[in-house]
């Protein structure tokens, strides 16, 4: 199986206040190991505060790491110059929590799921116009909602949305950081389903944070479990859920209402 993405002894810190004339350094990620290999789907669970967004915004390189190593597709995205690790991010997409706040507003459905295409394809007329029509069809939505503008748009399909501007420049890699959370219970088992539909077709890879084991349950081929910036435990998700090793990961899942 082909690994898609390795990250190899992580370590993050960041300054912050500790009154009027001193600061102190935080750090976030304490050594950190994970991978994805392609067509898996691999789960992040934690606490909030406990390190996953860091983690998540490392591998995409929105931050630099302090040392350890951020490996996709066989090249090291730490040392890349900011021009190469956006021609390689191409290959990797994230959608984020609140698809309401992660779309701008003002722009149109076709503008948002065009604007990659148009950057590193230089695609225009009716072969752009296929091409978003194609993938609002991939993502359950008719032609005439690229008309629309974000702002007008309810959850489900701003959610759906993302997704499809996601999908635009046909990545290896998708990041999901709580892609349901912010939907309606209803709408929510819409989009896991579309999610695991368009992963079987395409085998990409997933990372997928989130607060619920019970979505990570369902869905994960394997999970990390992760405290104050260390996975405690990892490995294949029904063996993690039903067998747990760690006291951390008996904790959350006896707060969790599995269904």
């Amino acid at each position: 199986m082909t690994t898609l993405l390795e990250v190899s002894d992580l370590h993050k810190s960041f300054t912050v206040s500790a009154g009027v004339f001193q600061t102190l350094r935080h750090e976030v990620l304490k050594g950190v190991n994970l991978h994805v290999d392609a067509g898996e789907i691999v789960g992040l669970v934690g606490e909030s505060g406990s390190g996953k967004t860091t983690l998540i915004r490392s591998i995409m390189g929105m931050q630099r790491p302090d040392r350890g190593s951020v490996r996709f597709c066989g090249a090291e995205l730490t040392t890349l110059t900011a021009s190469a690790l956006r021609e390689r991010r191409r290959d990797m997409a994230i959608v984020y929590q609140n698809p309401l706040l992660s779309l701008n507003p003002r722009l149109s459905v076709f503008t948002l799921i065009a604007e990659p295409i148009i950057h590193h394809e230089a695609l225009s007329g009716e072969v752009l116009r296929d091409r978003v029509h194609d993938l609002l069809g991939k993502v359950g939505l008719n032609e005439g909602i690229a008309l629309r503008h974000a702002g007008e748009l309810s959850g489900g399909q701003a959610q759906r949305v993302a997704i499809a501007r996601a999908l635009a420049l046909k990545p290896k890699l998708i990041l999901l950081d709580e892609p349901t959370s912010a939907l309606d219970v209803s709408v929510q088992a819409q989009v896991l389903n579309l999610l695991c539909d368009l992963q079987r077709e395409q085998n990409y890879g997933y990372l997928m944070v989130s607060h619920n084991l019970d979505v990570i349950r369902h869905v994960c081929d394997r999970v990390y479990v992760m405290e104050k910036g260390r996975f405690v435990e990892d490995g294949p998700v029904l063996d993690v859920m039903e067998r747990p090793s760690h006291p951390y990961t008996r904790t959350l899942i006896a707060a969790t209402p599995f269904v």
